[in-house]
């Protein structure tokens, strides 16, 4: 039996929504039928690049400053290397230049997959690229691929021909870990008073500054609590500036990127999410497996909940009605069975998800 290779077109393997969803099922895929290779344009090291190597994967690095000059060396390497006839773009309105790229390389099988709602820019040249890349994707894409619904709507418009394949998780493996770590932040962060906890990039989309008031709130009221970021990001540094400037130190503490989010999820009271867009998170998704309530911006997608109740939204104009429901004590108690119930059927099961996604690289090989 040949291995299928199929190229992942990713701008680096970190610890990032998009990313770890692809790891999920890279881990779960049947890897004697189907191997992952990956395009990066970063040659710094990916949180999950070992990982990649050791499951026999290979990572490509592309250096290029722009768009353009990408799609020219990514066009160059597929030529050199004609065992790819499927590429997998996961970029968003980038995949517009990296499916030309495939395109242009002979490439037969060219997948877009939607992460996002939102490509987060304004202006009217960002409008420009916007239209133009749009119109690129909905043409040349021979496979559209999508997390939620909305992400569908943004990125292909009433195409009706695009296959919704959920964040999904290992539930049983998580629930496993989860058991076994309900003091994990007490016994080794020596966490104290309501643990929150908020996971992503350090990011402007994913609205940290916007956590920093809610501590600051929440120190007002003099209520005992701890917020865990957990993460890295551009705003790192300046973040840290402001937490020791608003005299938060104590209460909020950056972990930084962390292998033990379950462990951390798992221990918390509350996740929150104060984004200003999101596609289909899979941070929720594990949060709600390990029975985590979360907090979550009404900009992100309704999709997010799962029907177990542990997803609460609000809007983020105030920070009022946030601190009004931390400060509820967190009376939720479900069981593994019921939550494996509700997550399976909602289709969140990475190991459903990686059979399908098997048989579908398949079909394209053919």
């Amino acid at each position: 039996m040949n291995t299928i290779r199929v190229l992942h077109i990713v701008g680096k393997m970190d610890r990032a929504g998009a990313e770890t969803m692809l790891m999920n099922l890279y881990r779960s895929i049947d890897r004697n039928q189907i191997q992952f290779d990956f395009i990066v344009f970063s040659n710094q090291k990916g949180d999950y690049d070992e990982e990649i190597l050791a499951l026999g994967g290979r990572i490509f690095p592309i250096i290029a400053n722009n768009p353009v000059k990408r799609m020219v060396e990514l066009t160059n390497f597929l030529k050199k290397h004609s065992e790819y006839q499927i590429v997998h773009a996961h970029q968003l309105l980038a995949n517009a230049f990296h499916l030309l790229a495939a395109k242009r390389a002979g490439v037969k099988k060219l997948i877009s997959h939607a992460h996002s709602t939102s490509n987060g820019k304004t202006g009217l040249l960002n409008k420009i690229y916007e239209k133009f890349t749009l119109k690129i994707i909905r043409k040349i894409s021979t496979h559209k691929l999508a997390c939620g619904e909305l992400a569908a709507k943004y990125l292909y418009g009433d195409d009706d021909k695009v296959w919704i394949i959920p964040n999904a998780v290992n539930i049983l493996e998580m629930q496993a870990v989860a058991d076994k770590s309900k003091n994990y932040i007490s016994d080794r962060l020596g966490g104290r008073g309501i643990k929150i906890i908020q996971v992503g990039r350090v990011y402007k989309i994913k609205n940290q500054e916007f956590s920093l008031k809610i501590a600051e709130k929440l120190k007002e009221r003099n209520i005992n609590f701890t917020l865990y970021i957990v993460g890295q990001g551009p705003l790192e540094s300046s973040l840290k500036q402001e937490i020791q400037t608003k005299l938060l130190s104590n209460n909020v503490k950056m972990l930084g990127i962390r292998s033990d989010i379950t462990e951390l999820m798992a221990s918390a009271d509350f996740m929150i999410m104060p984004s200003l867009h999101e596609g289909f998170p899979v941070v929720l998704v594990e949060s709600q497996t390990v029975g985590l309530p979360a907090l979550v911006s009404d900009r992100v997608s309704a999709e997010v909940d799962l029907g177990l109740g542990l997803v609460h939204f609000l809007p983020i104009s105030s920070t009022k009605e946030w601190v009004d429901y931390l400060e509820k004590p967190n009376s939720k108690n479900l069981s593994n069975d019921t939550i494996f119930q509700k997550v399976q059927e909602a289709g969140f099961d990475v190991i459903k998800n990686s059979n399908s996604l098997l048989k579908f690289y398949k079909e394209c090989s053919r």
